[in-house]
């Protein structure tokens, strides 16, 4: 049960909630910042909002890995001051397999061996806890742990047992405003947006918009199914510049340099897979020009300018796919950590390939 405030321990708290013009307070450390706009302080809150399958996990896993290494990853730069270091992951909803998932994805966005435990950060999976026990369980670890400055919660629906209960939703956010405030933390959390709009779910999505400090929104680039956006749905301070990232081969999040967020005619379809052989012969044959092995990343550069002879002017990740496809089918070969043209390749599009990826 809640404890009520009586007539006896009214005075002293009424003492410690009076703000006086005299009073000096220390502005709160900047912690996180995305192209100098600040959207993170210590002892505030923030949440990361988007729909299904967004990637927001990926965004959260570049904070993440910036904190650690104080390194700019993706757009986000953190700075935590010495003696709040630490960091503390709670995970609500996903297996202990997929959370080492995660976890190794930080590591390789840190330059760590994959494998590595890093003492400043713990990361739990909450999945098996029950509501109550999720909240007692966070509360308990930040009043053990004083030199955590970041706190993820990756599920913050799950701290509550009605999604639709106002009266709840208001308890949990108050519980973020009070562990952020008492134990001098940042805590970011994940929400889902409404399926059927960009909303965030129920009454505690409300509350969010009330009370957080910065909500970043992602979502899947309507030109491109590979590419997540990341903005800004609200910000205390002044807002930052959109960006966007996809997915590499080695499962981290990539940004994409200069991406045109301006709204793009709509392109004729462009499926590779209909190609006859001497069309892909002649992009690749650009594609190699003065090359015999290449390394991944010069490979993908190089079928951009190849197939832009064809007028296939494509992302990164559609690209990353036309890879896949050209080394299936055998075009292109891969030898150890590089790939080669296969000059004698043969290629007849087959009915089952007309399927294929239209872009």
């Amino acid at each position: 049960m809640e404890t009520r405030i009586t007539f006896e321990n009214f005075k002293e708290i009424w003492e410690s909630i009076l703000i006086r013009a005299s009073d000096e307070y220390e502005t709160p450390p900047e912690v996180i910042k995305i192209e100098g706009s600040t959207i993170s302080t210590l002892g505030n809150f923030s949440a990361s909002t988007g729909k299904g399958k967004s990637r927001k996990s990926f965004n959260v896993s570049a904070i993440v890995a910036s904190a650690l290494t104080g390194r700019k990853i993706l757009n986000y730069e953190a700075n935590f001051p010495e003696g709040k270091e630490r960091i503390l992951y709670f995970d609500t909803e996903q297996s202990p397999n997929h959370c080492r998932t995660i976890l190794r994805r930080i590591n390789k966005l840190c330059g760590y061996p994959e494998k590595m435990d890093d003492d400043r950060i713990r990361f739990a999976f909450l999945r098996e806890m029950s509501t109550l026990e999720r909240r007692d369980i966070i509360e308990l670890a930040l009043s053990s742990e004083p030199e955590v400055g970041l706190v993820i919660i990756d599920g913050l629906r799950d701290l509550l047992f009605d999604i639709n209960s106002s009266t709840e939703a208001a308890e949990v956010i108050g519980l973020l405003m009070r562990w952020s405030s008492q134990y001098n933390v940042h805590i970011h959390t994940i929400l889902h947006l409404n399926k059927g709009d960009d909303n965030l779910r129920g009454h505690i999505g409300t509350e969010l918009n009330h009370k957080a400090e910065t909500i970043i929104q992602i979502k899947v680039s309507e030109e491109d199914e590979n590419i997540s956006e990341v903005c800004a749905s609200l910000v205390r301070d002044r807002k930052f510049p959109p960006f966007a990232f996809h997915v590499s081969e080695e499962g981290i999040p990539v940004l994409e340099e200069d991406y045109d967020f301006a709204p793009k005619p709509k392109r004729e379809s462009f499926n590779y897979k209909e190609l006859p052989e001497e069309e892909h012969r002649k992009a690749l044959d650009k594609a190699f020009e003065g090359a015999s092995k290449v390394g991944y990343n010069e490979l993908i550069d190089r079928l951009r300018t190849g197939y832009e002879v064809l007028g296939f002017d494509r992302s990164y990740a559609i690209l990353a796919k036309l890879k896949k496809f050209l080394v299936e089918k055998g075009m292109i070969l891969k030898e150890g950590k590089k790939y080669v043209y296969n000059r004698d390749f043969h290629y007849v599009p087959k009915a089952s390939d007309q399927n294929g990826i239209v872009s």
